[in-house]
């Protein structure tokens, strides 16, 4: 996924950029503008391109910014319609935001319209960061109003550009200290119809807990009363990894807050040597050693070898049960080291663990070999 995405930004791609951009300015060097995208974009890796096209629009375009950036918006072309179904064509849009990102700090309401229409197509998700650290006052308000808007990528762009930790960004360091001015605008989106920005509400509460624990739990218990369907589910999302890390009070709120008393047994895995790119085939079974029901909480965990030789564990959600006495029940699962965008396989050791109800139980090791 991660050399597929990369490899969208190829001379094709350059060129439509090229044609849109000189639909909308007929003075628009279109041959020019791609000759300098395509000089050294083959040695660039996903992010990297956006920024090396970014950079050829700003030598192509008119100055001062808000000259270049009526034109970008005119090339734009239609908003989208759908919600998460969107595959890969919107990444056509990831310049355009980062054009926005680095030259328009010194000029907020264009900017703040160029990112308006953006994620209405992409997100904006990067470059509204850059306007929260730069403008933070006029970037909050002006996000408080989209929570509201009638378009669902705007409010989306609301809860997910302002998650603390959003990954490939920096962090927002003032609110991972004090998330209140965050917590405030998760409230206003709380009960949103879309699973879209359902998702990005729970992400960003997700984010939070990872500061603030016992916050994010007790956000949860109040947003758990007398939830719709939609929070409910916003809920059980935003307490995944206090739940993968055994916080009590993230249990307890999930149903899941007694000890689990079981054993595994009949653990499979294949192939034992799986090579990169390929496929590990994992089942095991859960058997009860308890006189009574106990609801369970079973995710399953890789340590993954990173480039230094150290491991890093990356938590898989599996289900949650209610298992009888005696009872026993099987899970089974893929494990892919095919290279994705958030995360590349190197060789080596790795372990396998079952999570139940935050608890971990080691199940196996095996390897992982380079490709042949």
């Amino acid at each position: 996924m991660a050399d597929q995405l990369k490899h969208f930004f190829d001379s094709e791609l350059v060129r439509s950029i090229a044609r849109d951009l000189h639909g909308a300015y007929p003075a628009f060097r279109k041959r020019a503008f791609a000759d300098q995208c395509m000089a050294g974009l083959g040695d660039l890796e996903l992010l990297a391109r956006g920024w090396h096209i970014a950079e050829a629009m700003h030598q192509h375009l008119p100055r001062p910014f808000a000259a270049a950036v009526e034109i970008l918006i005119a090339s734009l072309g239609p908003a989208r319609a759908d919600g998460e179904s969107f595959g890969m064509a919107p990444f056509r849009f990831l310049p355009h935001v980062l054009f926005v990102q680095k030259y328009g700090l010194g000029d907020f309401e264009i900017a703040m319209r160029a990112q308006y229409e953006l994620t209405k197509r992409f997100s904006a998700e990067l470059s509204i960061r850059a306007f929260l650290v730069q403008h933070p006052e006029r970037t909050y308000a002006r996000l408080v109003e989209w929570a509201r808007d009638g378009n669902v990528h705007v409010r989306r762009l609301v809860s997910e550009g302002t998650r603390p930790r959003l990954p490939w960004a920096p962090r927002l360091r003032a609110f991972q200290q004090d998330p209140r001015p965050v917590v405030a605008l998760l409230e206003m989106l709380k009960d949103d119809p879309e699973r879209y920005v359902q998702r990005s509400v729970a992400n960003n509460l997700n984010d939070i807990g990872k500061d603030h624990p016992d916050l994010a739990v007790e956000i949860c218990r109040r947003w758990s009363i007398d939830a719709k369907p939609g929070r409910a589910w916003i809920v059980r999302h935003a307490l995944r990894s206090l739940v993968t890390k055994g916080h009590g009070g993230a249990l307890a709120l999930m149903g899941a807050g007694t000890k689990p008393k079981v054993n595994i047994q009949k653990i499979h895995l294949a192939p034992r040597n799986v090579a990169l790119g390929g496929r590990l085939r994992l089942s095991f079974e859960i058997v009860s050693t308890a006189r009574t029901a106990q609801t369970l909480l079973v995710d399953y965990a890789v340590h993954f070898v990173k480039a230094n030789g150290a491991t890093r564990r990356k938590v898989f959600k599996l289900r949650r049960i209610d298992l009888g006495a005696a009872a026993r029940v099987q899970f089974a699962s893929t494990v892919s080291f095919a290279d994705l965008t958030t995360r590349r396989h190197y060789p080596g050791r790795h372990r396998l663990e079952a999570l139940i109800n935050g608890a971990p139980h080691p199940l196996a090791a095996f390897h992982v070999r380079p490709r042949r």
